[in-house]
């Protein structure tokens, strides 16, 4: 690196306790917030701004705005309310033009009554909300004019706080608006000039990027030409580059790492059929086109010279672990073992049950590795693991820690990739030499997520159901009409059909679940449905009691299946017509939908009933009417990320979600389809294999997080 990046570097790192008005107090807030150096505090970006360049008059305040306005004070005093009887603190405000009420939900009485008096006038800051033909505004801002101030005095005596717009910041508690605002502004005046721009001038050309200095002086600081909706939008020029910059050196990584693995040598696999003929003559069905199609993609890239890292995406009873099974088996007769993953026990098991059951019948030795087993079957597995004994091992994150060792490993499958990041991949990759990796996920993802998470991975799309699955009809119904849902579960009981009852999870350890589907299972039993068969499987059982079960089930033993554990694969009861989930909002969208998937794999129509409790949340009522209203993965997926954002859709701690510091895939999925594109490209070009800059950037910035071992 050069002196000037060495001295940009040097002073970006400058600690805020450095800023003036920034004690160690602060300081200590302020790293909660996990902002630590100037650097940090350049990319927390205002979370909205106010207009600040003309007040608005009253009668032209719009609701739902965040709006700033003056106005004298004609009434306040302390109310109550007429539905709840709680006390709050009101002021109606008038300019001439109208008049708005002022309300305060938490106060305190005396200092209040201190600072309001009628006939003051004030600066008031506040969103505008409407009930009916009523007009208030919540806990504004306000700023008191002294008595004989004009506006124009006012407003003249803090260019800080008026004549153009404002940032609004994200706050911690200690630090008010005002002296937020003058902590970034000094940052930015003294420090944003040392920010460096690493992207190539041609790229900075085609798509009119700014100088990421100026970008950050504009997006703290917008100028008065800026426009107000641009800047609530996030579609300023300012904004975009600075967005554009943080995907294009992601991309670029993305990109090395995804030629990185197709240099490496890999197994070149010979498709025999020894073992995928005698599973296709075992179903009971044929493979839809869209499975063949993927195998067709699989078996191409496990015949070549180098590795496979392709992700198979489809929606819940597309058919993947049969694909899966199929690669699987291809690796098994190239004398290779196969170890596959998935994020829980629950989904361990039920895959263990599942190619257990089939490649038992092939003459094939499968094992379950658990993170809690008794150590003499532990190590019994492991040795056999280690002989190459077993053809293929499932576990949990188990299958990835130190001490599994296996003879010839030739191929890795991933199950729920979006719950494991890039270095659980390369930890499996380590287990073998180069082995194939395979990558299942029956969350539909949207596009631009999959291009963070993914990026590296070759994509497969399941994107037909096997013949005669029936759209599932769904009902979202309240606990009080319970009666209605037995109504309709003992019809599909009469009909001989079979039904799911399935209870929350929250914890595997969590007493209360496994005691409500325990006493649910009891009373369906003993009070409700006595002429019918109940079941109850749980976390707690042994995976044999499990299959024993499941088997039960499966033969029409049970009719009812109560089950705490969240049953999302691997289970194919073609008579179960009813799903009836207990607590629905408990769920989550995505799982929501694998549990419906669970039924309308027969040729009749099947129903999921939705039970939602009386402590239903408002983010709960939504992704229940979701469900309600399709039966597309892509479209809940869509809007499961618009309701949770992507951080928790995905499980962020353990996801692969990198920590984007500006950007956002939702608002940015444009500029992140462009920047990957230039990124692929410039990836190839001689003048990043000259650029010693340009790699220790990008080392510096996603090298770890995307195992980037060797740059160049």
């Amino acid at each position: 690196m050069s002196s000037n990046a060495d001295q940009s570097r040097q002073q970006l790192s400058t600690p805020v306790v450095n800023l003036k008005g920034v004690g160690p107090r602060l300081a200590e807030k302020l790293a909660k917030l996990d902002i630590h150096s100037v650097e940090d505090l350049l990319y927390v970006l205002p979370y909205r701004y106010e207009d600040r360049r003309e007040f608005n008059k009253i009668s032209r305040l719009r609701d739902g705005v965040h709006e700033v306005f003056s106005g004298e004070i004609l009434a306040c005093g302390e109310a109550t309310t007429s539905r709840s009887r709680r006390k709050i603190f009101e002021a109606v405000v008038s300019d001439g033009s109208g008049q708005i009420t002022l309300k305060w939900f938490h106060y305190r009485k005396e200092w209040m009554a201190r600072r309001f008096v009628v006939g003051k006038r004030a600066v008031f800051t506040g969103e505008v909300k409407r009930y009916g033909a009523m007009r208030e505004i919540h806990h504004p801002d306000v700023e008191f004019l002294a008595p004989d101030q004009s506006l124009d005095d006012y407003k003249s005596s803090d260019p800080l706080a008026f004549g153009r717009i404002l940032p609004v910041y994200p706050l911690t508690e200690g630090l008010t608006q005002y002296a937020a605002r003058k902590i970034w502004k000094q940052a930015v005046d003294l420090f944003a000039h040392y920010v460096p721009s690493h992207l190539p001038d041609a790229i900075k050309k085609k798509h009119h990027l700014l100088p990421l200095a100026d970008a950050l002086q504009e997006i703290h600081w917008p100028s008065n030409k800026t426009s107000m909706e641009q800047l609530e939008k996030g579609r300023t020029p300012a904004l975009k580059s600075l967005v554009y910059d943080e995907f294009f050196f992601l991309e670029l990584g993305i990109a090395l790492k995804q030629r990185g693995i197709v240099l490496k040598p890999g197994i070149p696999f010979a498709v025999t059929h020894k073992y995928t003929k005698p599973l296709a003559a075992l179903l009971s069905y044929r493979l839809t086109n869209a499975q063949r199609r993927v195998l067709g993609d699989i078996k191409h890239d496990l015949m070549s010279p180098h590795p496979m890292n392709r992700l198979i995406q489809g929606d819940v009873g597309c058919g993947k672990t049969i694909v899966a099974m199929m690669t699987a088996l291809i690796a098994i007769e190239n004398e290779t073992q196969v170890a596959v993953v998935a994020p829980t026990e629950i989904l361990a098991e039920q895959h263990y049950l599942l190619f257990h059951r089939w490649f038992e019948q092939l003459g094939l030795k499968v094992a379950l590795l658990r993170g809690k087993m008794p150590a003499t079957e532990k190590r019994k597995i492991l040795d056999e693991i280690r002989a190459g004994q077993v053809n293929l091992v499932v576990g949990t994150h188990a299958v990835l820690q130190e001490g599994v060792e296996f003879l010839k490993l030739g191929l890795g499958i991933i199950d729920e990739q979006h719950r494991f990041g890039v270095r659980q991949r390369a930890v499996l990759r380590e287990k073998g030499t180069n082995p194939h990796i395979l990558v299942m996920t029956a969350t539909p993802i949207p596009r631009t997520l999959s291009l963070t998470l993914y990026g590296d991975l070759a994509l497969s799309v399941i994107d037909e159901m096997p013949p005669g699955r029936i759209p599932v009809d769904t009902i979202v119904a309240s606990d009080n009409q319970r009666g209605r849902i037995y109504k309709r579960l003992r019809q599909e009981l009469n009909k001989g059909h079979q039904a799911f009852v399935v209870y929350p999870l929250v914890e595997e350890s969590e007493n209360s679940d496994l005691m409500a589907a325990t006493e649910g299972a009891e009373k369906l039993k003993n009070e409700i449905f006595t002429e019918a068969q109940v079941g109850l499987l749980h976390g707690r059982m042994k995976p044999a009691e499990k299959e024993d079960i499941m088997n039960r089930f499966k033969n029409h033993e049970i009719d009812i299946l109560v089950s705490t554990t969240v049953i999302e694969v691997g289970i194919d009861i073609p008579n179960a017509t009813v799903m009836l989930v207990e607590h629905a909002e408990r769920f989550g969208l995505a799982q929501l939908h694998q549990l419906r998937g669970r039924v309308g794999r027969g040729g009749s129509a099947s129903i999921c009933m939705l039970l939602k409790s009386y402590k239903c949340s408002e983010d709960g009522k939504k992704r229940l009417e979701v469900m309600r209203s399709t039966n597309d993965g892509f479209r809940i997926a869509e809007a499961d990320l618009e309701i949770r954002g992507p951080g928790e859709f995905l499980g962020t701690r353990q996801s692969g979600l990198p920590d984007f510091r500006v950007a956002n895939i939702l608002r940015d999925g444009r500029i992140l389809e462009d920047a990957r594109q230039d990124a692929f490209a410039f990836a190839e070009s001689p003048e990043f294999k000259k650029s010693n800059q340009l790699q220790s950037v990008l080392k510096e910035r996603w090298g770890s997080r995307l195992e980037l071992a060797s740059i160049g």
